[in-house]
């Protein structure tokens, strides 16, 4: 099944994978990045979003800009979205929201979709609060939405100040990683396995309206172990520098998905672990 797609962050990380996957199937794709359009602005976000009359939104733009009064504004308007459903054509079914695993508290447990909502940082407080505005806003409406929580996404195509860009940039020039004192786990999961669970949120007609699903692996790691995966998959020493790095306010002692929701729900299952996934990433360059 295809469509006419629109997909908000079209020039992001993940966005840019999903175009791709979405125009390979025969989707007409709008995809809007900062370039096209302001999504701080309602006015020109709504008319963006009518323009394009689709089938199928995924909402993956976001920000993290937070220094200034302004850009606190911006980030809020931008990862909430508020305007997002009123300018939503009738023939738009359903609308797919990239949520962010910062939405949570960290636990020591694997996070399963009824942990409580009690955000990371400023940027995970936005998330949560569009997770929130969306469900109730598609509800009265009544389009499908779901709010898909991501963990750590990685792959080709990443920030390049992002840990596996660095880690990957250090087997290839000989420089030192900084890393935190502290040492906190993460989720990895493929940036391909994530635009997976996109699709398959998209076009799953019989999804719960307002569905949450988490979206990672079941596994964490943490940095060290990283750093030695690389230094596997790539043949490269790679050299660490403990405590050059200040740390993420996100960073924590374990950070794991319970991804059973994803898969009853989606008959989602991440396909490539973490070996595999930097074996690619560094292959692709």
């Amino acid at each position: 099944m295809s469509g006419r797609a629109l997909v908000t962050g079209a020039g992001g990380f993940v966005g840019r994978h999903l175009v791709a996957r979405l125009r390979g199937e025969g989707w007409s794709v709008t995809g809007l990045t900062r370039a096209d359009v302001d999504l701080a602005d309602p006015v020109a976000a709504a008319a963006a979003v009518r323009a394009a009359a689709p089938d199928v939104v995924f909402s993956l733009a976001a920000s993290r800009v937070k220094a200034t009064v302004a850009e606190r504004a911006a980030t809020v308007a931008v990862n909430t979205s508020p305007w997002l459903v009123d300018a939503l054509p009738e023939r738009c079914r359903a609308v797919v929201r990239l949520g962010s695993s910062t939405e949570y508290a960290a636990g020591p447990a694997p996070l399963a979709e009824d942990a409580p909502l009690r955000p990371r940082g400023f940027f995970g407080a936005t998330k949560a609060a569009g997770s929130l505005l969306l469900q109730a806003a598609a509800a009265e409406r009544g389009v499908r939405a779901a709010v898909l929580r991501a963990f750590q996404v990685y792959g080709p195509g990443d920030h390049p100040t992002r840990l596996v860009p660095v880690v990957l940039a250090a087997a290839r020039t000989g420089t030192a990683v900084p890393l935190p004192a502290t040492v906190s786990r993460r989720d990895w999961v493929w940036v391909g396995d994530v635009v997976d669970a996109c699709v398959r949120a998209a076009l799953a007609e019989e999804l719960p309206p307002g569905a949450v699903l988490n979206i990672g692996t079941g596994v964490q790691t943490d940095v060290p172990e990283l750093v030695a995966t690389a230094e596997r998959v790539t043949g490269r020493s790679i050299t660490t520098a403990a405590g050059a790095h200040p740390g993420r306010a996100w960073d924590a002692a374990d950070w794991v998905c319970d991804p059973r929701a994803a898969r009853d729900a989606l008959g989602w299952v991440p396909g490539v672990d973490l070996a595999e996934g930097l074996a690619r990433t560094w292959a692709a360059g």
